[in-house]
């Protein structure tokens, strides 16, 4: 079997929700985006999609820095790390200095690796909940590695 061609395309964050929504292991959909791409075959069938928006981390928030807040995909080969690719090249086209995502320490990160991204540091899992502000957390709690794409 040979592997699909695969086409960067913008996607409204209705359309990259639903998608992710249907497919993503671990998180629901995003509120909110500065812009969303998916990765789609020569059929147009959307493959995986990949939101960008602001930083979670308030230190990060700083009008230079966005974040990818969600990858989802069907599990078709090389979509995940054409996604990241393809984000990192429209956040410098849009006038961005800096781009992040966080994976679990649980998840091998070989799509980021693939498309030229490294780590940067670990971040201490925790609950969103606290005293002043009681949460559910429906997110895991586990440890997460920041990445960025390496820099020329």
């Amino acid at each position: 079997m040979t592997q699909p061609r695969l086409h960067i395309r913008t996607i409204s964050l209705r359309d990259a929700n639903a998608f992710i929504d249907l497919v993503h292991r671990h998180h629901k959909p995003v509120a909110g985006h500065k812009f969303s791409l998916s990765v789609v075959d020569d059929e147009g069938r959307v493959r995986g999609v990949a939101t960008v928006g602001r930083p979670v981390a308030r230190h990060r928030d700083d009008g230079a820095t966005v974040e990818v807040t969600r990858v989802a995909t069907d599990g078709c080969p090389n979509a995940c790390s054409a996604l990241y690719g393809a984000a990192w090249r429209a956040a410098k086209a849009l006038g961005y200095a800096r781009l992040g995502t966080y994976t679990l320490v649980s998840e091998p990160g070989i799509s980021l690796r693939a498309a030229g991204w490294q780590q940067v540091h670990v971040v201490r899992g925790r609950s969103w909940s606290a005293p002043s502000r009681h949460r559910t957390d429906q997110h895991p709690l586990e440890d997460k590695i920041l990445w960025e794409p390496r820099q020329p």
